[in-house]
């Protein structure tokens, strides 16, 4: 992806939310509008035992590890877990799952805790960890292991949560931008936009990944702002 330049005339006034749909502009022309309406369309309400258990393995698996990385290998490691038919059907099958994923991903600890959250499931059924979620929420996904203070605003999010991931990429364009936080950020553009904010964040975090003059852009958001109020 060509990286943007700020010329003398913008295409954009150099505020908070043009710069947020130059990103978004961005993001569609790199080929990722459908990981926008994928977000947009995500809801807890419609998730499913095998949607849990795959939304959980990947966020595991990502935990401070590049995106690319776990992408290559997730469709080998799906494989190995029977394509997260359901909970039972991984653990009456635990140690050919287990063998068969350690050989295409090794590192035992991310492993066991996707089979540690599938004995959860089946122990306790889909429908009480569903129910878990929306009653105590965060908290709740922050039991199983690998699922940290941070990453958990990741799972919620790909469960269908409206929230916001305090990644690093977010929290330097909020900062950037002149904001304390991520989310911040992101329902000062979702005020304007009409948009979700976990949408806005997806946007956010890809244009990130895309461009590594990611934070100019918001950046010089910031500067006009302070320019017009002065």
């Amino acid at each position: 992806m060509r990286s943007f330049e700020l010329p003398t005339k913008a295409p954009f006034s150099n505020d908070l939310v043009d710069a947020y749909f130059f990103a978004k502009d961005q993001v569609i022309a790199a080929g990722y509008g459908s990981e926008i309406d994928h977000q947009r369309q995500a809801s807890l309400e419609k998730i499913s035992e095998t949607d849990f258990l795959q939304e959980a393995a990947w966020v595991v698996l990502s935990s401070g590890m590049r995106e690319i990385v776990v992408r290559r290998k997730f469709a080998e490691i799906s494989a190995a877990f029977l394509e997260w038919k359901s909970a039972n059907a991984i653990i009456q099958l635990k140690r050919t799952c287990r063998a068969a994923a350690l050989v295409c991903f090794s590192h035992p600890g991310k492993i066991d805790a996707i089979l540690d959250i599938a004995e959860h499931v089946d122990r306790n059924g889909f429908n009480h960890v569903k129910q878990s979620i929306q009653t105590v929420g965060l908290e709740y996904l922050e039991t199983f292991a690998f699922i940290g203070p941070v990453t958990r605003w990741h799972l919620a999010k790909n469960l269908g949560l409206d929230v916001v991931k305090p990644d690093r990429h977010l929290l330097r364009i909020s900062a950037a931008a002149g904001f304390n936080s991520p989310e911040e950020l992101c329902r000062a553009i979702a005020d304007v936009s009409g948009e979700r904010i976990s949408v806005i964040d997806i946007i956010l975090w890809r244009f990130a990944t895309l461009d590594h003059q990611y934070l100019e852009l918001f950046a010089s958001s910031n500067r006009s702002q302070a320019a017009n109020i002065s």
